[in-house]
């Protein structure tokens, strides 16, 4: 006779392979490397100085100052 085989763990493992290949397909067409998530952080960082350096401080020749 052949093995003795749970029904209910195999069908839950194949779902969970299942799943697994899923998640590396999604990993795969979506993710991003390391070193792409670092450009977008180090653009994101160049974006933030350059509009901090253009900053119009309160109290200078600008439509809401006195005088």
């Amino acid at each position: 006779m052949g093995e003795i085989v749970n029904l209910r763990q195999r069908r839950r493992r194949q779902e969970r392979d299942a799943a697994a290949k899923a998640a590396a397909d999604n990993r795969a067409r979506h993710g991003r490397t390391p070193a792409q998530r670092a450009q977008d952080a180090l653009e994101a960082a160049q974006r933030e100085a350059t509009l901090d350096g253009a900053r119009l401080e309160p109290g200078t020749d600008g439509p809401g100052s006195p005088g």
